[in-house]
């Protein structure tokens, strides 16, 4: 058993080939499940991280992650045998951070730090093989419309991302412009791991026209999606009857803060995040 960020200096001191004989769990942070819905808005402005999550006060937590990216920034990446300057990986991940959510585009990243477009790409691969970041690809279907081709980036847990905007504290979180994303990100975070899929068996889909959903991927031979929503009441808006019917979805769900699961259409259901667990794909989708 290799366990922690150095098993890939490991596997590449072995002589031998693994292959067949390796198997691999990807071990996260805390779950909603774990902490109970109660907490839901801790575990979203502290970050899955335990440490962060269960100090006592939000001064200890956000020390606590100043260390944890210093620490990562200069002794976990160069002992991956990666040489970058510790400083210049920080710039590039606090500016990534401003980006959480959106499509990711290397050329304007390119230009806004001085570097070039391969940099930029090396350094975005960087981060998300350390699973500090992930890309999301977008679907692609023959369904008789433009779609756009760039992948969407976040940084994976929501707590390392406050410390980077900064966001310090729940109402500082409420009034921020990237409150929106920041959920987005949250709570997709906590259904791809309720999914229990790959990073490249979930997808986003956009269309030119708007149509869009954050989430989509597929399960026994049927499409299913996610669309986020930091709302009090989502309601049916086109953008969601388009993504049913050119998706041809088995049903849409749409995450939001609330409290209550309701029906916008026979597909559609409006669901809370903090109804999404470990069983979720076995009782509500299958």
């Amino acid at each position: 058993m290799i366990l922690g960020s150095a098993s890939r200096d490991l596997l590449q001191q072995s002589s031998e080939t693994l292959a067949g004989r390796i198997g691999y769990y990807y071990l996260g942070g805390l779950r909603l499940t774990d902490v109970g819905a109660e907490n839901m808005q801790k575990l979203w402005l502290r970050g899955s991280f335990p440490r962060a999550f269960t100090a006592q006060t939000d001064e200890q937590t956000r020390m606590w992650h100043d260390n944890y990216i210093t620490t990562f920034l200069e002794r976990d990446i160069p002992q991956l045998g990666i040489r970058i300057p510790a400083n210049e990986l920080r710039r590039f991940w606090l500016m990534l951070s401003h980006y959480h959510g959106q499509l990711l585009n290397y050329s304007e990243l390119a230009t806004s730090f001085g570097v070039s477009d391969h940099t930029v790409k090396r350094y975005v691969d960087i981060l998300c093989g350390t699973f500090m970041a992930r890309t999301i690809q977008p679907w692609h279907t023959n369904i008789g419309k433009r779609t756009l081709k760039r992948p969407k980036l976040y940084i994976r847990d929501s707590g390392i991302l406050h410390r980077l905007l900064p966001v310090d504290s729940m109402d500082a979180l409420l009034s921020h412009p990237r409150l929106g994303a920041s959920w987005e990100g949250f709570a997709l975070e906590t259904v791809c791991r309720s999914l229990n899929k790959r990073d490249d068996e979930v997808y986003f889909w956009r269309a030119y026209d708007g149509s869009e959903v954050d989430l989509f991927w597929q399960n026994d031979g049927k499409n299913w999606a996610v669309e986020f929503k930091y709302a009090d009441a989502p309601r049916l808006n086109k953008s969601m009857q388009a993504a049913a019917n050119d998706l041809e979805l088995t049903h849409l769900w749409i995450i939001y803060p609330g409290s209550q699961r309701y029906r916008l259409t026979e597909k559609i259901t409006v669901l809370p995040l903090k109804e999404i667990g470990v069983e979720w794909k076995y009782t509500i989708i299958c």
